[in-house]
């Protein structure tokens, strides 16, 4: 089958196998990755180096003759000093090969037809590279050009295009300059009476599984070369780069398509959160639910829609209000005359009032209700968890990490342990729906939380989360929790106080209590929470509707190129 008709004839199944990476927060296309055509590349390289690309021509001098002329040439450099003599490699027996070649192709072992011209001894330093200079500077990284020296001591002369070997054949990298500098960890192989370009690409083609430098060009080293008459060497390299064109094409179609839809998807959303009233809600929704099988087809708009449901709850634009609720402020008040208890009977510290939240603080306008309060007057108490070094046991009391707490649950099981009789217990013990907060992380996951539905007095907490304990009835943790999951709490909460230190962010818990949520009345509040849970159970089933059918789109594109293969 031509490779062309191959394309065309299975369009759909090579721009609809996409991979999703992650689906955190609202859709980005940079989370997705094209599957079907990155296959396809990879599969346009493999037809390449079996001889099933373009056909041959018996016209052509075969690489046995080839490869008389590249030995003939390597012991002339030897000769005159420009290359070191290397072993003999032995023959390459039938079982070593790992598919038969076409008539006129040769296996042969990789060192045998290139030599390296960079000089180990000869690297440049990171304070050597310039933002400017003459010559170019070939790192390993994905950048291949870091910047420019002007020390001529370090150059390396380039005779004839040649390749850049880093650490993973991502990093292989095709050069055509007169004179280069390499950086620390790259080599740089000079084909010899081979097509660069040729050599360039089969070196792509190899899947190479060791990371680290000295041992990926090791295995390098052990592979073997499946090598073309000269001829057909160049015939390969030019139906490569029309079809890599082709590739491009493609890639790009799907992303300009990917990033319409996830436009198209926040400003749909966004005119539910938007909306001024029931009426225009109402409305927006109507829109939506008319194209809903063609807005949702990928896991981040799935996601979006699962933010936008958070958003909606806690702005009050849910589940209707009943004017028959007690308003949340009378909440508060009791939740105030709990803590004045508590500290009486010595079960909590006083602690010194917060102020009131003012109209510049708040984020969006309420409902008729619902107010606007901060976590430390919504809370009983705040309390930081252990220092202790944690160790692996049957038996002890178990440690919660900050890796426990995932997508506002709190994961039990498979924690380390500390001995129960340290000072900080019984007093941090857990008690079930006690929220969990993170406060030290990484700049995108800081300030994640969960509600704990373990067991009273069974698990304790690492001393980077902070332990939020709520009255317990009806559902006030929760509707903290899912406050503290919804995008304004951390547009508005969270990201302007995030401090970088050692590498992670810090949120403190002094922040914390002072971040504001927004309060509904109790009885709204357990409407909202269940229609929440309704509504994310049905997010969740499109998802998985949507992974299935991914990786049938996956096993497809798989399959094709298998077939195309044999």
């Amino acid at each position: 089958m031509a490779v062309e008709k191959l394309i065309t004839d299975h369009f759909d199944t090579w721009t609809s196998a996409l991979q999703t990476r992650s689906t955190a927060g609202r859709g980005s296309n940079g989370k997705i990755d094209l599957y079907g055509i990155k296959k396809l590349r990879e599969l346009i390289l493999e037809l390449a180096v079996r001889g099933k690309l373009v056909p041959q021509d018996p016209n052509d001098e075969p690489a046995s003759e080839l490869l008389k002329r590249i030995a003939a040439e390597k012991a002339e450099l030897v000769k005159q000093g420009k290359i070191k003599k290397q072993k003999p490699l032995p023959e390459i027996s039938e079982d070593e090969k790992p598919f038969e070649l076409p008539k006129g192709w040769e296996w042969v072992h990789l060192p045998d037809i290139y030599y390296s011209i960079s000089d180990s001894s000869n690297k440049i330093k990171s304070s050597e590279i310039l933002p400017e200079g003459r010559y170019p500077v070939i790192e390993q990284s994905q950048e291949f050009i870091s910047g420019y020296c002007n020390d001529e001591h370090l150059l390396i002369k380039i005779d004839n295009p040649v390749v850049v070997f880093g650490d993973h054949t991502r990093n292989i990298k095709f050069i055509d300059f007169d004179f280069v500098v390499g950086a620390d960890g790259v080599k740089i192989l000079s084909p010899v009476l081979t097509c660069e370009r040729y050599f360039f690409w089969q070196l792509r083609s190899l899947k190479l599984e060791v990371r680290g430098y000295a041992r990926h060009f090791k295995v390098l080293n052990s592979q073997l070369f499946a090598l073309p008459p000269f001829a057909e060497q160049e015939r390969i390299v030019e139906k490569i780069y029309s079809l890599m064109s082709l590739c491009d094409q493609l890639e790009q179609q799907s992303l300009t398509s990917l990033d319409a839809h996830s436009q198209l998807v926040e400003t749909l959303l966004a005119t539910l959160t938007d909306s001024q009233n029931a009426e225009e809600l109402a409305e927006s929704w109507a829109r939506i639910s008319q194209h809903f099988d063609t807005l949702f087809t990928t896991e981040a708009s799935i996601d979006a829609l699962k933010q936008t449901i958070l958003q909606l709850a806690v702005m009050g634009k849910l589940v209707p209000q009943d004017p028959n609720d007690e308003p949340a402020a009378e909440l508060l008040k009791r939740i105030e005359q709990e803590k004045t208890q508590l500290v009486k009977e010595g079960k909590i510290k006083k602690q010194k009032p917060l102020p009131p939240v003012s109209d510049e603080e708040k984020p969006f306008e309420l409902p008729q209700g619902w107010e606007w309060c901060r976590i430390g007057d919504y809370s009983l108490s705040t309390e930081y968890g252990i220092s202790h070094k944690t160790f692996k046991a049957t038996l002890g009391v178990p440690v919660l990490k900050m890796g426990d707490i995932q997508n506002g649950d709190v994961i039990l099981g498979g924690q380390q342990v500390v001995d129960a009789d340290i000072d900080e217990l019984p007093y941090l013990y857990l008690e079930k729906r006690d929220v969990l907060y993170n406060r030290t992380n990484s700049a995108e996951l800081v300030g994640k939380s969960g509600v704990y539905l373990g067991e009273d007095n069974v698990y304790t907490y690492a001393s980077y989360l902070i332990r939020i304990r709520t009255i317990k009835e009806k559902n006030i943790p929760e509707f903290l929790n899912l406050n503290m999951q919804a995008p304004f709490f951390r547009l508005t909460q969270i990201n302007p106080h995030v401090k970088q230190q050692c590498g992670q962010a810090n949120v403190n818990g002094t922040i914390m209590k002072n971040m504001v949520i927004a309060v509904a009345p109790i009885k709204e509040q357990e409407r909202v929470i269940q229609k929440v849970v309704e509504l994310c159970n049905i997010c969740d089933h499109l998802k998985s509707r949507l992974q299935s059918a991914q990786q049938t789109q996956l096993h497809l594109a798989d399959a094709l190129t298998e077939s195309a293969l044999n």
